[in-house]
């Protein structure tokens, strides 16, 4: 398809064009899609076959053309087709989402709206606002399967994937990556589609592996996306929130739960937190974010959907003596965030009839078992701290504990911070690699993130400019990284996990605003007026992955609480949301699972095997078994769980838990492929005063005020004698019998209403502590809030302390 009397082809520079407008086209025999980028200089050519009954061709122009030698060939094709209605127009799109097929011909999905959401650097974040589903052969050429019911209720299914809620996608900024990874890596093209939070991996397989580049289809992300501007002391800086969700092992509440045998988790969300100033004409942008990361708890554990059971029993298996997947697990947050990983663990510690205290026992047991294999250094370290019942306590101010702990955890982490030169915003953002930075002579010195002996707020990487003519007083600059993660959870990570989260984010934000100069103090007081604009913007994050996995808005006494809302409103409120989640477990999961299988490859339709409605709950059939690539002989068998994931992504073998990776190096798994090829100048982050002040060293828990909440329960020693923390429990929960690794263990806890049978070797030594008695001040339920609704179907919904979660 070049055009003629052309004697040098034209190839587009993809460092500086992105196709983001196209126009679709039809002919009997063909599809002709023209994209062209933002500026109108480039214009490039899609050919799709339509002849082929079930196999769809792809064919990409490497030339590209102006505007008027597009519409040459565009008439052209015209011509030649004139015979058979000559060349029609369908619809104007915004990118491909992908190529589909069930048992007939393939389809391709298509944006035809999208809206603004934001701007990250210069570059503009979309979310989808309406899409399309295209038939590709002719329906000429179309066999009896593409009408059959089967084909239409698999057609139906993909649609209830609602696309223009939740997913977003950047054509020139990689969205899937984190700000600091963005700025330490580089990535082809190909390679991050490949990231766990791009959705629509599988479905631009097809295209990706026949076409050089991935101009033509956008990248998916699935989560939470909202950017506010907001002022302090009439400085201007917008403040986003990013939520991303893993497309392993994804689905619903009851139908994923715990770990599968790869060490991924349900309900697996990384949220970061990006602050940036207001761009002057001319002058570096100063920019930080914050990484934190949300997960079902490591352990092979389920719960079966019941509709006559609105809490159903916890189902703990003991398929994994020797934990490997939660070492897994803990394998792949190390080389995604580095060391260290601290755990925040908000299950109860004392329950009537004991659920969350079983999982709870038996995840201590996992952290201890593991780091008794790692150096001190590299040991994951946990806090347990019960959530639900302090904030039953009068005088309790939970959210002034959070922040406490999320102290100590971002005084060991730290936060990202740089600055961004002109040059560095824009289209130009996307190759930009701050890890190479120019010196003044014209070779490039590189910079590596911590090593394992570094303190994350401790590293201060000075860039000057040495050379003469600069100014004698120019301050030198610092560029912060993080080092390190905090995990949190609770049984669902949605309600309780959600608070704590923001209690994370609103110590990171203080620290934030300090680094960028926009204030004096890196604190931020709960009756701060940005307090509440945060907690407003995680309220409605946690409400929006809430409706993703549980079926409901998320449950926000505390933030109800915070402002000072009715009581009665808030029972109210809290009570249907329960209903409104138990609904959608009993009744909407199965049919919603089945949509996500479909939709992430996980399930593939064949002719010769049953249909996917046919196979019964998810939680008792591994969707990926017709997949080519099959689950090993030797593999663990499923435990009443679906490991849909297992067979079709293949990874190689993680390294040994440790600093082996950080925010921005690259390694061999897939999150950790870099970004860009070019090394950008950057000037880098705070003066002196900023930077001395936010890596001063990092108080104790004892410091901290932490000591009267949390207490060691398990204490190793190594070569030296020297003790270590491995674990952290509310003192409530500290076992009277000792503290000793060796002579004291909680076992593997109590599995109620297990399948399997637990080895004599692994029998419970001690018991789970039950607490016999509740406060009845906290039974009592507000008649004003549940008037008309019968005593017995309170009770029903109501947990056995009397409230709602």
């Amino acid at each position: 398809m070049a055009a003629s009397e052309r004697s040098i082809e034209k190839e587009v520079d993809m460092g500086s064009s992105f196709l983001q407008k196209f126009r679709l086209y039809e002919t009997r025999s063909s599809f002709y899609m023209i994209g062209r980028d933002k500026n109108r200089t480039s214009w490039r050519v899609l050919k799709l076959d339509r002849t082929e009954p079930t196999e769809v061709n792809i064919y990409e122009d490497s030339t590209a053309y102006t505007e008027a030698e597009c519409f040459e060939t565009l008439t052209r094709i015209h011509e030649g087709n004139r015979s058979s209605g000559g060349l029609k127009f369908v619809t104007t799109c915004y990118g491909i989402i992908g190529f589909i097929r069930f048992l007939g011909p393939y389809y391709m999905l298509i944006i035809t709206k999208r809206r603004k959401l934001g701007e990250l650097c210069g570059h503009t974040v979309y979310g989808v606002a309406k899409s399309k589903i295209i038939t590709i052969p002719h329906t000429s050429v179309l066999s009896n399967v593409a009408y059959s019911k089967d084909e239409k209720r698999y057609k139906r299914l993909l649609c209830t994937v609602d696309l223009t809620k939740d997913f977003f996608f950047s054509y020139s900024y990689h969205i899937m990556h984190t700000l600091q990874r963005n700025l330490s890596n580089n990535v082809e093209g190909h390679t991050y589609y490949e990231s766990m939070f791009v959705w629509n991996e599988y479905l631009t397989r097809r295209i990706r592996n026949n076409v050089k580049d991935c101009m033509w289809t956008v990248a998916l992300v699935y989560g939470f996306f909202k950017q506010v501007k907001l002022s302090v002391s009439e400085k201007n800086f917008r403040l986003t929130l990013i939520a991303r969700r893993s497309r392993h092992y994804a689905g619903t509440r009851y139908l994923k739960r715990g770990v599968n045998e790869k060490g991924r988790v349900a309900n697996d969300v990384e949220t970061e937190q990006i602050v940036f100033e207001e761009a002057q004409d001319g002058n570096p942008v100063r920019i930080s974010s914050v990484v934190q990361n949300r997960g079902s708890i490591p352990l092979f554990w389920s719960q079966e959907t019941s509709r006559l059971n609105i809490k159903p029993d916890i189902i703990l298996s003991a398929k994994d003596p020797n934990f490997e997947a939660t070492r897994l697990h803990f394998e792949n947050l190390g080389r995604r965030y580095g060391n260290p990983i601290i755990i925040l663990n908000l299950i109860k510690t004392r329950e009537k009839r004991p659920r969350e205290t079983i999982l709870r026992a038996e995840f201590a047991n996992a952290i201890r078992f593991i780091n008794k294999g790692l150096s001190k250094e590299d040991r994951l370290r946990p806090l347990h701290w019960d959530l639900h019942k302090h904030s039953r306590k009068k005088g309790t101010n939970v959210l002034a504990i959070l922040g406490r702990l999320a102290t100590y955890a971002l005084n060991l982490t730290g936060i990202f911070y740089c600055q961004l030169t002109p040059d560095q915003r824009g289209d130009g953002f996307q190759n930009q690699n701050p890890s190479t930075l120019d010196n003044n002579n014209g070779e490039c010195s590189t910079y590596d993130l911590p090593c394992k002996d570094e303190t994350a707020p401790n590293l201060v990487v000075e860039i000057g400019d040495d050379s003469k003519d600069a100014k004698e007083d120019q301050q030198k600059e610092a560029t912060m990284l993080q080092k390190g993660v905090l995990r949190t959870n609770c049984i669902d990570c949605l309600d309780r996990t959600n608070v704590a989260q923001y209690a994370y984010g609103l110590v990171a934000f203080g620290r934030q605003l300090h680094a960028l100069g926009l204030t004096e103090s890196t604190t931020i007081d709960l009756d701060n007026p940005l307090a509440e604009d945060l907690m407003g913007i995680f309220e409605t994050m946690g409400d929006t992955l809430a409706l993703q996995y549980g079926g409901s808005a998320a449950h926000n006494k505390i933030f109800c609480e915070r402002r000072g809302q009715w009581r009665a409103a808030t029972q109210s409120q809290e009570f249907f949301r329960t209903l409104q989640r138990y609904y959608s477990n009993a009744y909407m999961d199965a049919e919603k699972q089945d949509a996500i299988n479909v939709f992430l490859g996980y399930f593939q339709p064949q002719p010769d095997k049953p249909a996917l409605w046919e196979l019964g709950s998810d939680q008792h059939y591994n969707a990926a078994r017709f997949l080519a690539n099959s689950v090993p002989e030797n593999s663990r068998s499923t435990m009443k769980r679906s490991l849909s994931e297992s067979s079709i992504i293949s990874e190689s073998s993680p390294a040994a838990l440790g600093p082996v990776g950080r925010h921005g190096v690259a390694e061999k798994d897939e999150e950790v492929k870099g970004l860009s090829d070019s090394a950008p100048e950057i000037s880098t982050s705070e003066t002196a005063k900023i930077a001395a002040s936010l890596s001063a060293p990092p108080p104790t828990l004892e410091e901290l005020g932490l000591d009267d909440i949390l207490e060691n329960d398990c204490f190793c020693c190594d070569g030296n004698g020297e003790q270590c923390t491995c674990a952290a429990f509310d003192l409530d929960w500290v076992s009277s019998s000792g503290n000793s690794c060796e002579d004291e263990s909680y076992g593997r806890s109590t599995v109620v209403r297990s399948f399997e049978t637990i080895p004599e070797s692994r029998k419970i030594e001690s018991e789970i502590c039950v607490a016999e008695e509740a406060d009845s001040d906290n039974r009592k339920v507000n008649e004003e809030a549940i008037s008309g609704i019968p005593e017995g179907y309170v009770k029903w919904v109501m947990d056995e302390d009397g409230h709602f979660w």
